[in-house]
């Protein structure tokens, strides 16, 4: 609350003159409640401009009764000064009844003693000071060449995604999918050459339910699910550890990172603080957890980018690159741009724009709602090398058959 000037209390004590010391009459004329008047009274009797007597110390005016006999004062021990923070304390919790000047009647206070930033950070390093993460050491290549980079998309893997042989063509769930997407990831990364740097990027919708409702977030589509959401996160981890070791045994360096998709906006977070704490005591793995739903990455003369694609189409990329990372794309030559979300292989005719932009093929089949629409797209995993001075100059495809031929082969 604001406190009264000397100006308030001066019109104050006028008026209260002017009206026969009347609090009624003065109040009106002044245009406020007598309440509020009153408090201005009171405030000006402290300070001696009424005439009346002293206040004896240690007390204050509580209230000023107008009589025809003349004004009655009531005083009451005077109220305490203005809340201030203790030194070294740190507010907790407080409650604190105050008059209209702000000073206090009662108060409650809880505090506790103030911790500095650098007491949490050393508070945190001491909690992580003996935790070891889970993944097992995993012996480096013996030789990899430095100028290369392996890039090994993880897009709509769609984990927890059911089918029905009748319905789509071919049957599908979680024991499927597990079998089946770690197989070809990890053959193709064994074809791929053995680099310096690998980036495990989770292109999005690495689950294909984000909870138990079985619906998307932004557009409530039912959605074909196999089993409880828990299911289809713990699947989702081993897959990713068991990507994540296959390129340590073939790459030097592992950076890791986990993009947002429409179908796993929450369990995508979850499942990259889960690498994080897997990984936490190899050294040779990096899990990136930015929070943005853009990625990119400079290799010597090579520029990378990527988004899943459900809030940009792959063909806004190029001036989302140039505008947000200037000087990564001054400084290389060679850019490139990976989109997912359309589960289908799509590549710009020309490399207009100062990039080659393209869309990449899913692993899983078609769902029951985009098999009747009549969608269309292959399905496969690879990985694409990038050389820091001359761009990309290879890949591993390895191409998901139809799992029922996959099992009679």
């Amino acid at each position: 609350m604001t406190a009264l000037t000397d100006e308030q209390i001066g019109e104050a004590v006028t008026a209260y003159e002017a009206y026969g010391r009347s609090i009624r009459q003065a109040a009106q004329s002044l245009g406020l409640a007598r309440s509020t008047f009153r408090e201005r009274l009171i405030r000006a009797a402290e300070r001696g401009l009424c005439g009346y007597d002293p206040i004896l110390p240690g007390f204050r005016i509580s209230q000023i009764t107008s009589t025809p006999k003349g004004d009655f004062i009531q005083q009451k021990p005077e109220r305490g000064p203005e809340f201030d923070m203790p030194s070294g304390q740190a507010l907790k919790g407080v409650s604190a009844l105050v008059d209209p000047d702000g000073r206090i009647i009662q108060q409650w206070i809880k505090t506790r003693e103030d911790s500095s930033a650098i007491d949490w950070i050393e508070t945190l390093k001491s909690a992580f000071a003996d935790y070891e993460g889970k993944a097992p050491a995993i012996e480096p290549p013996k030789s990899v060449d430095e100028d290369y980079l392996n890039l090994i998309p993880c897009n709509d893997w769609h984990i927890n995604l059911l089918t029905w042989g009748r319905e789509v063509g071919e049957n599908w769930d979680l024991k499927i999918a597990e079998r089946v997407i770690g197989e070809s990831i990890e053959t193709a990364i064994a074809r791929t050459r053995s680099a310096g740097t690998a980036v495990v990027l989770g292109g999005g919708d690495l689950m294909h339910n984000d909870d138990n409702t079985n619906k998307t977030a932004r557009s409530g589509n039912l959605l074909d699910a196999d089993g409880r959401h828990q299911k289809g996160i713990e699947v989702a981890q081993r897959l990713k550890v068991r990507t994540i070791e296959a390129a340590l045994r073939h790459n030097r360096e592992v950076i890791v990172r986990i993009l947002k998709g429409n179908h796993d906006e929450q369990s995508s977070v979850a499942i990259a603080h889960f690498l994080f704490a897997w990984f936490h005591n190899e050294p040779r793995v990096t899990v990136d957890l930015d929070a943005s739903l853009y990625w990119f990455k400079e290799f010597g003369s090579v520029m990378l980018a990527a988004t899943h694609g459900h809030t940009v189409k792959i063909s806004e990329m190029p001036s989302i690159m140039a505008h947000r990372r200037a000087e990564m794309w001054g400084r290389t030559k060679f850019r490139y741009a990976h989109g997912f979300h359309v589960h289908h292989k799509s590549k710009l005719a020309t490399e207009g724009e100062g990039v080659i932009c393209e869309t990449h093929q899913a692993p899983v089949p078609q769902d029951s709602w985009h098999h009747g629409a009549g969608y269309l797209s292959g399905r496969s995993v690879q990985t694409i090398t990038y050389h820091r001075l001359f761009g990309e100059v290879g890949r591993a495809r390895e191409a998901i058959i139809d799992n029922s031929a996959r099992q009679a082969s």
